[in-house]
């Protein structure tokens, strides 16, 4: 497989797929990896090509630039001119809203949920000294920090994952993380603590990968696309973006989500929260769930499900704080 950039070159020939890709080191080794799986189930020779987007070439912060779906808008105007046949996405940086043409065709195996905290000299989140100052860039680590540790300061930070990584050496004492880009990178070893969920629940989709195609897509690809999507993923992260859209909160949004599926039953967990960390709701609901039977009929109890706590939430008023602002 070959990298090119779709700027300037099209290496693909008439047997090739064309991957699109950001250039983040990040988006090239998730996408590398989703082309290892579309190869390895038969789909053929494909070729990756480095697309910039709007969230790569602008500053300010990803609520400021109206969420992470900057990162999504890009890969996707190029699967509709045709000059990617396949896009991979970070499926929590995914909009909830469908885009007309477009399908997501495979959720490949979920990789780790959790937030990481790399801290220096060690530090966890019990252990950061008061005052110290914690990066990021998500709305929803931002909220969950300041809930767990009013004390702290949250500093808004942009950039990949070794320059945030940098920042601990510098004027940061703590970035929070994806436990799943660093373990991509081969960067694990820099968290100081992993985040247990009950503390730190996760973005909706985070850990999951995304793999978009246009509406039709002919064999052997379709075919390959079959084999690498995973079902119980695939249950999961759809309820836990229906609670997203139900919330009307979008994916930069202060809410998080888990859902899990054990022993025939299938467990959401969700919490929206105010930016300034001073209110939170937290609920769960679940139902039972046959991943053995027909795969449409557990996508769409998976979306109850998202919907009917969405809904829980709501009533709560899980709909102002997650649209709040500071």
């Amino acid at each position: 497989m070959r990298e090119t950039d779709h700027v300037t070159e099209n290496l693909a020939g008439p047997s090739s797929w064309v991957l699109g890709t950001r250039g983040s080191d990040l988006a090239r080794t998730q996408a590398g990896q989703v082309a290892e799986a579309l190869t390895a189930a038969g789909a053929g020779p494909l070729e990756m090509r480095i697309v910039r987007t709007e969230g790569d070439v602008t500053t300010g912060s990803l609520a400021s630039l109206g969420g992470t779906g900057v990162f999504a808008g890009a890969l996707r105007t190029a699967l509709k001119a045709g000059t990617a046949d396949v896009v991979v996405h970070s499926l929590k940086d995914l909009p909830t809203t469908p885009e007309p043409g477009l399908r997501i065709a495979a959720v490949p195996p979920r990789a780790d949920v959790r937030d990481a905290l790399c801290a220096r000299n060690g530090w966890t989140l019990a252990t950061l000294p008061a005052g110290a100052r914690v990066g990021t860039g998500s709305p929803r680590r931002a909220a969950l920090l300041r809930l767990a540790r009013p004390d702290l300061e949250v500093v808004d930070i942009r950039g990949n994952v070794p320059t945030r990584l940098a920042r601990t050496e510098n004027d940061l004492d703590a970035v929070v993380l994806a436990m799943a880009g660093l373990v991509r990178l081969g960067l694990e070893a820099r968290a100081t603590e992993v985040l247990d969920p009950a503390d730190m629940l996760p973005a909706p989709g985070q850990g999951a990968l995304a793999v978009e195609t246009r509406a039709e897509v002919p064999e052997p690809l379709a075919g390959a696309l079959a084999v690498v999507d995973d079902l119980p993923t695939l249950v999961a992260v759809t309820a836990e973006r229906q609670l997203l859209a139900s919330l009307e909160a979008g994916c930069a949004a202060p809410v998080g989500a888990l859902a899990t599926v054990e022993s025939g039953v299938l467990t959401l967990e969700a919490i929206a929260a105010a930016i300034d960390g001073g209110r939170a709701l937290r609920s769960s609901q679940r139902t039972s769930i046959d991943l053995d039977g027909d795969r449409e009929a557990a996508i769409a109890t998976a979306r109850r499900l998202g919907r009917d706590l969405g809904l829980e939430l709501l009533g709560q008023g899980a709909g102002e704080l997650a649209r709040a602002r500071p």
